[in-house]
């Protein structure tokens, strides 16, 4: 999936919302998005600096890692246990 906008621009874009000089629904008309969408940018990244948000996607993508390392030995072990049955 593309994603329109980086962590950084997203962080940007909560960051003028925090000031409040313009209302959530004027913000989100000027960057062309939509309400639901921003809440949920807040939801997740709220608080957040650059860094930190950097620092989430790597840990993001390091526990999607794992857990295909887990499931992947989570079938290898049941395929032992289908040999050792037979046997």
């Amino acid at each position: 999936m593309k994603k329109r906008f980086t962590d950084e621009q997203i962080i940007g874009i909560l960051r003028e919302a925090e000031v409040g000089a313009m209302s959530i629904k004027a913000l989100c008309k000027k960057h062309n998005l939509t309400e639901q969408t921003f809440f949920r940018w807040r939801n997740k990244f709220g608080g957040l600096d650059v860094p930190d948000a950097r620092r989430l996607k790597d840990l993001e993508s390091e526990n999607a890692r794992l857990k295909r390392l887990v499931a992947e030995q989570m079938l290898v072990i049941d395929g032992m246990k289908e040999i050792v049955r037979k046997k």
